[in-house]
């Protein structure tokens, strides 16, 4: 089993900052992607940023504001926001692929639980 603690949200004002952390634990052969999507009310799950190796992406809303990372010795992801906009409200979730004992060499995704984001004054 894998376990997936998120922490760092919270209610920021506009053009404020906020760091999220995503740290894996639990069986863990290796960790491949990692990334984070998020939710704002009455709307659907959309990726925000996703890294793989040294490769990273960015959903355009959020290119040049946020900026994600990896430990790979911690098996923990960053999302670092900058410049928040009211739009960037949602619940962010964080997602893992990990290889586990017995899993045959299958990468399998792993989700936190979201940490609420609220951008407002």
């Amino acid at each position: 089993q894998v376990q997936l603690v998120e922490s760092g949200g919270g209610l920021v004002q506009p053009g404020g900052s906020l760091r999220l952390s995503c740290a894996a634990s639990g069986n863990i052969l290796s960790v491949n992607g990692m990334g984070w999507y998020r939710q704002a009310p009455g709307k659907e799950r959309e990726s925000v940023a996703t890294i793989s190796g040294v490769n990273t992406n960015y959903a355009d809303s959020v290119k040049g504001r946020f900026t994600i990372s990896r430990d790979n010795a911690k098996n923990t992801v960053y999302l670092q926001m900058n410049s928040l906009k009211p739009d960037d409200t949602a619940v962010y979730y964080c997602i893992v692929n990990v290889v586990s004992r017995g899993s045959y060499g299958r990468g399998l995704d792993y989700w936190g639980k979201g940490t609420l984001v609220t951008v407002s004054s």
